[in-house]
Parts: C-alpha cells; sequence; structure tokens
C-alpha cells in the first residue's frame, strides 16, 4: 500500500468527485483512477460506488478514511520530525477561519509566520456552516487547526483554548427609537432581526441569550456576509448584532442599541485535534497565536453565559 494511493483516496473521499480530484492533486484523472484501483486492489475491496453521475463511500471507504487520514497525518509528522532536526520547518498546514477573527490581525500573523517560515504552505479555508462546519471539519481530519467561535464545552475530540475576545453590540438604522435609552433584551425581543444563518457562532450566541430569558424573536432575513447584514440593518429592515470593531467602523451610519440587563462578549478560540498530534508547523502557528490577557468573560449578569460571533 502507497502512501501516494491514500492521498488519491482521501482527495476523492472529500470530493466525492474524481474530477475535483484530480483537479485538487494536480493528476490527470486516469491517473486518479489507476491508484485507485491499486488500492481497492490491495486492500480487496471496492471503496466507491460510482456512475455516470455520482460518486459514493462504500461501506468499506467509510472505515477507511479516518485511518487513511491517520496515516497520512503521522507520515507527515515523521517528515515534519527530520525537517525540525535539519533545522527548518516544511509542509502544509490547513487552516480553518472564519469571515471575520475581530482582534486578531490574520493576515498580519500569517504574514509574519511565512517570513520566518518561507518552507511551510498555509492553506485557509471557510466553511459554509460557521464555526459549526469547521468543528465538524477538524474532526473529520481535513483541518490541521482553526479559529471558531463555540459555545460551551467543545465537542468530543476537539480542544479550544481562546485566542481573543470583544464586546458584541446591537445595532439599529440611524435615528432607531430604541438607541434612545438603554433598553432590554425584552424591549428589543419585538423587533426584526437581520442574523446570520443557523450554525454560525453569533448566531447561536443570539439565539441562546433569547431561549434563556424565556423570549422569542423573529429573523426575517438571514444573510452570510457582514456587510450584507450591515447593508440591511442600514435600510431598516431590522436589528443585528456585531462585534464592536465592526460596529464603529460602520461609524454613523449605525446606531448603537445598549442593552442594559445582558452582556454579550464574542470569544475567539484556537480549536486542535484533542487526540492527534499536529504537525511541527500547525505548532509553530499555534504559538503565534496570543494568549488572552485574562479569562474570556462569556458571562452576562445572572450568570447567563454568553461567547460570541462567528462572523462565522
Amino acid at each position: 500500500m502507497e502512501l501516494r494511493h491514500l492521498e488519491v483516496f482521501v482527495a476523492v473521499a472529500e470530493e466525492l468527485s474524481f474530477t475535483r480530484a484530480s483537479n485538487r492533486l494536480h493528476l490527470v484523472q486516469s491517473g486518479v483512477s489507476s491508484a485507485i484501483k491499486a488500492l481497492e486492489r490491495d486492500l480487496g475491496a471496492n471503496l466507491f460506488d460510482r456512475d455516470r453521475h455520482r460518486v459514493m463511500l462504500t461501506d468499506a471507504g467509510q472505515v477507511l478514511l479516518p485511518e487513511a487520514r491517520a496515516t497520512l497525518a503521522a507520515a507527515q509528522a515523521a517528515r515534519d520530525a527530520v525537517s525540525e532536526a535539519q533545522g527548518g520547518l516544511r509542509g502544509t498546514v490547513t487552516v480553518g477561519t472564519m469571515l471575520s477573527t475581530g482582534p486578531l490581525d490574520l493576515p498580519g500573523l500569517l504574514g509574519r509566520f511565512h517570513r520566518a517560515h518561507p518552507g511551510v504552505a498555509v492553506r485557509l479555508r471557510l466553511s459554509a456552516g460557521g464555526s459549526a462546519g469547521l468543528a465538524r471539519e477538524m474532526l473529520e481530519g481535513r483541518l490541521d487547526l482553526a479559529l471558531v467561535s463555540l459555545q460551551g464545552p467543545p465537542p468530543a475530540g476537539l480542544s479550544l483554548r481562546p485566542v481573543t475576545e470583544e464586546p458584541l453590540v446591537a445595532v439599529g438604522q440611524p435615528g432607531h427609537p430604541l438607541a434612545a435609552s438603554p433598553a432590554t433584551l425584552a424591549q428589543i425581543a419585538g423587533e426584526p432581526f437581520i442574523d446570520f444563518p443557523p450554525g454560525w457562532g453569533n448566531r447561536a450566541v443570539v439565539d441562546r441569550a433569547f431561549a434563556t430569558a424565556g423570549l422569542d424573536r423573529e429573523v426575517p432575513f438571514e444573510a452570510a456576509d457582514v456587510a450584507a447584514v450591515i447593508s440591511l440593518v442600514r435600510g431598516g429592515l431590522g436589528i443585528a448584532f456585531l462585534p464592536a470593531t465592526v460596529a464603529a467602523d460602520a461609524g454613523a451610519d449605525l446606531d448603537v442599541i445598549e442593552i442594559c440587563d445582558h452582556t454579550f462578549t464574542w470569544v475567539i478560540s484556537v480549536a486542535t485535534p484533542a487526540g492527534r498530534r499536529i504537525s511541527a508547523a500547525a505548532r509553530a502557528i499555534l504559538a503565534e497565536l496570543p494568549e488572552p490577557t485574562h479569562q474570556p468573560s462569556g458571562a452576562g449578569p445572572a450568570g447567563l453565559l454568553i461567547a460570541g460571533p462567528d462572523s462565522r
């Protein structure tokens, strides 16, 4: 069994397409097919059900996938160990990230990392499922580490370390009546809301806050983009929760609605696999991430736990 065959298998399993896998691996499609056939011969089992319209993992393929990822990770760890011994880091690190990382200057951090370790390629990956989607990809072994905003205890198999935090504020269009004086959560509950899709960290924060308070709210508008949310708020279609720095950047185009009975905090954490040793290059990126100067508050009055927006 060859490592290259396992790499091809993982690519096809993740893409569920021989064409997309060949593009991803920069191989001709016949080479991808040959590698899969050779691996199936070695294992004595079909790994994919395929026809002209779809590719699906068989039971054998589903069993093999986590083992193949673990084998490839172990091989990469061996390469990393040798590279370290020779005085330099090499390899590829896949980092999951949200659309916004708030106070964390991710481009600046990666720029410094690249200058210090030019032999390491960093791939950034977003997830349509927000932080929940990034967590799933971490558990599936598709990511080496991820910047996420997740509430409560980490999912089994993941470790979370807080990196930074900032307030999350409610905003409305200029002149919104609730911006004239501090409002309660109950007062804003009757407003139409503009929010991010379910599965995104900020959506989970707000949903949980209202549910804990025993309040219902309506979300007639959803958008998977911060700029789109701001535009909808400016258009008077509802109110939204945004990171304080984002709201400040919008300036006079938005009015902040002060909420007097709850405090919302956006907590960004770095997620790593709990049961798998990450590569030396991934550990080097992890070391560049700041340690929080204090424990993230994550709590509002009356002990309400609130952890912040995904954005994504």
